[in-house]
C-alpha cells in the first residue's frame, strides 16, 4: 500500500513494487486521473491495483483506506508512506495556516498512516516512509518548516521501529534529495546545481531504493534513515 501513490515518487514506488511481484493499493487526494494511470501501469505488469481516495490528514479516511485495502486483497505486507506537502516561506512569512497544514500532513498524517497500517500489517512486514535529505543537511531559504517536519519523521521512525521489532516488522525512512516531481517543478533547476552530479533524481531511482528496503534482503535494517541525494552539498 502506497499512501500518496498517484504521482511522483509514490507512483514510481507503486510501479516498481508491482514489477517486483506485489499487488498494490495507492491512495490519492486530488488527482484521480493520475491515480488511474498508476493503476494502469500496475496492471500492465500482470499484478492487481486499487486506487482509494483518502486524505492523509484525515484519520477516519486513513483507517477506512487501510480496511478497504485489506478487505480487497486479504493481507497487507508493505506500507509506503509518501504523502506530504511542501509550502515554502521564510520565518517572517510562514502563516499559522501553512504551519498547521505541513505539520498535519507531514508529521501527524505520517504517524497515523503508520499506526493504522501497522495494526493490519503481517508479521515480518515492511513500513517505509519517504522523508527528505533536508532532515540531515542544511535546507535552502524558506524551507525551515518543511525540513522540521522531515526531521520529525526521521526521529519517529527510530522509535516506531523499536515498538514493532517484536513482530519482525522493519520501519525505515528514505530521504531523497531533489527529485523531478510535480512538487519540485518550480525550484528544481536552482537546487540541482548544488549537487556534484548537477542533476536531480528520477523518481524511478528513489523507487529502486524503496524496492530494496521492502525486500527480504533488507530484513536486518530497521530504524534507519537512508539519504539518496546525489551528494548534495548545502
Amino acid at each position: 500500500m502506497v499512501f500518496g501513490g498517484s504521482r511522483g515518487i509514490g507512483a514510481a514506488a507503486a510501479r516498481r513494487l508491482a514489477n517486483e511481484g506485489a499487488d498494490v493499493v495507492v491512495t490519492y487526494v486530488s488527482a484521480p486521473e493520475r491515480a488511474a494511470e498508476t493503476i494502469g501501469a500496475i496492471e500492465d505488469t500482470g499484478r492487481s491495483g486499487l486506487a482509494i481516495r483518502a486524505d492523509s490528514g484525515d484519520p477516519a479516511a486513513i483507517e477506512a483506506a487501510v480496511a478497504h485495502a485489506v478487505d480487497h486483497f486479504g493481507r497487507l505486507d508493505i506500507a509506503v508512506v509518501n504523502a506530504g506537502i511542501l509550502l515554502l516561506g521564510d520565518v517572517a512569512s510562514v502563516s499559522v495556516e501553512d504551519l498547521d497544514r505541513m505539520l498535519n500532513v507531514n508529521v501527524r498524517g505520517v504517524f497515523l498512516a503508520i499506526q493504522t497500517a501497522a495494526a493490519r500489517l503481517t508479521d515480518g512486514g515492511r513500513i517505509i516512509t519517504i522523508g527528505s535529505n533536508t532532515a540531515v543537511r542544511s535546507g535552502y531559504p524558506g524551507s525551515s518548516v518543511y525540513s522540521m517536519t522531515k526531521a520529525a519523521v526521521a526521529v519517529m521512525v527510530k522509535g516506531i521501529a523499536i515498538d514493532l521489532a517484536g513482530r519482525g516488522i522493519t520501519v525505515n525512512n528514505i530521504q531523497p534529495g531533489p527529485t523531478v516531481t510535480d512538487m519540485t517543478v518550480d525550484h528544481i533547476e536552482r537546487i540541482k546545481q548544488l549537487s556534484p552530479l548537477k542533476r536531480a533524481a528520477d523518481p524511478d531511482e528513489i523507487a529502486g531504493l524503496v524496492a530494496y528496503v521492502a525486500s527480504k534482503e533488507s530484513g536486518y535494517m530497521t530504524g534507519s534513515s537512508i539519504t539518496i541525494d546525489g551528494g548534495l552539498a548545502l
